[in-house]
């Protein structure tokens, strides 16, 4: 990612080594720059911004961008923001806000910031642009001495015990804090003029702590949204007041008196993620608290021991979440219109709980809403049938899979933002399903590459400031790329990480043991394998003993999926030697790990221990075959003695079945989704059992890959959809209908049965050919792609279901 550009601009902060600052303290930096225009009719100005470790950036008092993306200590990406059109005749500012997290080192989770975003030790802005007039010499605006900064003294942030990995909510001092720092008259006269603390290279190639590289994806949106309802007040009179406030069309404000306790649970509709915003005048020294939650909970819930159901009743529930504060300065009404609090972060809520003490002032509460922000995910993808369980299921799917794509994918939005192996494999083949867009894909195949220790393993989240390692999930990287070359064909790609995955594989091959099995993992790196409630620890009990055989099976599978790669960009050699390492594992599980009295696989060489898992990867290993294998999926689903497979890992399931002409199977699985519609829940929760934490992981959205992929049968049958398969499953359905993205444009799919008929009709990219295969096994071809019609007899074919 490394760019060949030459900066004027220089690193800036507020001061220079040494530091005089506690290392462990959060910085929040305020910077100005003051300019004139001329004529703005046709004068530009494109800048180039970044920092350590956020800022957002204003033009005129004016949000014109945030960042910098997600990155590491190997790439520092920046923004690229066009402001022309925004620019005054007369004098503009641009200003910056730069939040500099604690150094993460040594491990201070939950006290240094969020360890999905990369800092240094020190905290440094960069803005390179030059305002251009026409018949006028360029005004340079770039980072330097000329730019004023001021350090704000009354922000600071909480260690949390509830959400660790994103550091800590706020307690932020309105009083000791800039307000209406970032429009033109603002008074800067007491701020110092920044120091320059670095270069952004040099001729020698000393690298800097900042190695830049422009952003790889688009801006994320930032909407402004209402909350949709008062789901618990205090009085009728506080609610009905509110509701007016809440729909900023009628003008309401609500008006507290001097020593008054006020409390009200705002519904925002559904999950979002989004910046809370809150406006108030008056009210010196009162305080305001924003608690973000998830859903209403039991009354005996806690943090450590959560109790859930039914996730809207606010009747008999209670909020749990981390809480933000804001100590009012009183500013609103007098030098400015408003005062405004913010948290610095966006925070993941269906409900708030704002709880205001005004102290010895009245407090006018003027308005309080959040700005939706996301990945800007263009979505053509759509699915409805005759099951209105499956409906409701999608649409949950699809707000589960927004929420939790942001800068990367993440695992859910509350509690961690972290990207990891397993949960993003899926995700980006639902991101591929519902709009072909691979920009939030390329980057994240990039980011594990990067994650490469020099032992050749990957780290299984990443970015992270703590290293973290589940030896299993770097498999996933290759399903990943494996993913990407079906639904994109891009053969550079490939080519681009081949080396990787030859590492990731060889430092499995270096860990086979005597009898040809993948022996045990380092104690330092985390043996999980799946959440199962059997397996308390996410990994079976044979791994105390020896060996895991879903281990080797995984890295079994993998080798296949590397040999096809490796094929496609050309190394032959690599093909034939990883397919061949394949075929020894596959033997070696047979002779240690097949139990013969039970007929299927135990959990270890030498164990009674017994899972789903250990079949469903046997099966995908190609360990077992043919009719042994449909043999030994019957019996597993029949079997209650075994560990069931998580909400994720039924995908693999789901392939398994797919590939042995057994998708019909699939009907029953569904039952744990369907469960999720009675809880009133707006998106898809970690974990099918217990009392999950997290009410939105996208690892369980399967309804994105499934309904169009299986009930209407979309597949590529060619790298890159250069030949697209349609093959619908009926199921327990009548008719089904909907899209699926793809590369070269949506599918389109829609059939019925009626009267003992199957009807299909749809149509497909012109010029893409089409394989389409019946329900009862015929195949016709479209040769030129568009428009295709089908019917067939059902009394030619059978469909199991529930």
């Amino acid at each position: 990612m490394e760019e060949n550009k030459e900066w004027h601009a220089k690193w800036i902060w507020r001061m220079d080594y040494p530091w005089s600052t506690d290392p462990g303290v959060h910085e929040l930096v305020l910077f100005r720059r003051s300019f004139q225009v001329g004529n703005p009719s046709g004068a530009r100005l494109n800048v180039k911004v970044s920092a350590d470790s956020r800022y957002r950036l204003y033009l005129n008092g004016e949000s014109v961008s945030v960042g910098p993306c997600k990155g590491d200590s190997y790439t520092h990406y920046y923004e690229t923001v066009e402001l022309g059109g925004k620019l005054r005749k007369g004098e503009n500012v641009l200003a910056a806000k730069v939040l500099h997290y604690a150094a993460s080192q040594p491990h201070r989770m939950g006290i240094s910031g969020p360890i999905s975003i990369h800092r240094s030790n020190a905290g440094a802005f960069l803005l390179e642009g030059a305002v251009e007039e026409i018949g006028q010499i360029e005004q340079r605006l770039d980072t330097d001495e000329r730019w004023l900064c001021h350090l704000e003294e009354g922000f600071a942030m909480l260690p949390s015990r509830l959400i660790p990995w994103l550091g800590g909510c706020e307690s932020v001092d309105g009083s000791r804090m800039s307000h209406g720092w970032a429009r033109q008259d603002y008074d800067d006269s007491l701020w110092r003029p920044a120091v320059v603390v670095c270069d952004t290279g040099d001729r020698f190639g000393e690298l800097t702590p900042w190695q830049l590289s422009p952003r790889p994806i688009p801006e994320l949106i930032e909407d402004a949204r209402s909350f949709a309802a008062v789901s618990e007040a205090c009085d009728e009179l506080t609610a009905k007041s509110l509701s007016a406030l809440l729909r900023s069309e009628q003008g309401g404000t609500l008006k507290l008196a001097p020593h008054t306790r006020f409390k009200v649970e705002l519904d925002a509709g559904e999950l979002s993620t989004g910046y809370l915003h809150v406006a108030i005048r008056g009210g010196k020294d009162s305080e305001v608290r924003l608690l973000a939650a998830e859903c209403y909970e039991h009354p005996n819930s806690t943090p450590d021991r959560r109790i859930k159901g039914v996730r809207d009743r606010a009747a008999d529930g209670k909020l749990i979440g981390e809480t933000d504060s804001y100590r009012v300065a009183g500013v609103g009404g007098k030098e400015l219109n408003e005062e405004v609090y913010e948290p610095f972060w966006f925070r993941t809520f269906r409900y708030i709980g704002l709880v205001i003490e005004t102290k010895d002032e009245p407090l006018e509460l003027t308005r309080i809403l959040f700005r939706d922000t996301g990945y800007p995910l263009e979505i053509s993808g759509e699915f409805e049938c005759s099951d209105p369980n499956c409906n409701k299921l999608w649409d949950l799917s699809v707000n589960t899979l927004r929420r939790c794509m942001h800068e990367t994918y993440e695992d859910c939005p509350y509690y961690e933002q972290l990207q990891y192996t397993m949960d993003t494999r899926l995700q980006m083949l639902f991101t591929y399903r519902l709009g072909a867009d691979d920009r939030l894909a390329r980057r994240t195949l990039y980011d594990f590459h990067s994650s490469a220790l020099p032992s050749g393993m990957l780290q299984c989240r990443y970015p992270s400031e703590y290293r973290q390692v589940i030896p299993a999930f770097s498999l996933f990287w290759i399903d990943m790329l494996h993913d990407h070359y079906m639904h994109f064909g891009d053969i550079a790609v490939l080519r681009r990480y081949r080396h990787t995955i030859a590492g990731l594989l060889d430092w499995f091959e270096r860990r086979l043991t005597i009898d040809g099995l993948v022996g045990p993992t380092p104690r330092a790196y985390w043996t999980y394998y799946d959440w199962v409630e059997q397996w308390p620890g996410g990994a079976p009990k044979a791994h105390e003993y020896g060996p895991v055989t879903l281990l080797s099976q995984m890295y079994s599978a993998a080798l296949q999926q590397a040999a096809e790669l490796f094929e496609a960009t050309g190394w032959m050699d690599a093909a034939s030697e990883a397919t061949s390492l394949a075929e020894r594992v596959n033997a070696a599980l047979l002779r240690h790990c097949w139990h013969a009295e039970r007929k299927m696989f135990a959990d270890g060489p030498d164990v009674e221990d017994f899972s789903q898992h250990a079949q469903i990867w046997g099966i995908a290993c190609g360990a077992v075959r043919g009719d042994a294998a449909a043999d030994l999926i019957e019996r597993t689903l029949r079997d209650p003695e075994l560990a069931v497979v998580s909400l994720p890992m039924t995908y693999s399931l789901f392939r398994v079945l797919s590939e042995l002409g057994m998708y019909e199977r699939t009907s029953v699985l569904w039952e744990r989704w369907k469960a999720f519609a009675d809880m009133n829940l707006t998106t898809l929760p970690e974990m099918a059992h217990g009392n999950p934490r997290s009410d939105c992981h996208a690892w369980s959205a399967l309804p994105l890959s499934e309904y169009p992929g299986g009930i209407l049968g979309v597949q590529p049958g060619a790298p890159g959809y250069n030949v697209i398969r349609v093959a619908p499953q009926p199921l327990n359905l009548t008719w089904a209908k909907g899209k699926s993205a793809t590369r070269h444009g949506p599918v389109t799919v829609a059939w019925h049965r009626k009267d003992g008929r199957f009807s299909l009709e749809g149509e497909g990219p012109v010029g893409i050919p089409v394989e389409i295969t019946l329900p009862n096994g015929e195949v016709m071809r479209v040769a030129a792609g568009g428009q295709f019609r089908f019917e067939c007899d059902e009394a030619t074919w059978k469909v199991e279901g529930i």
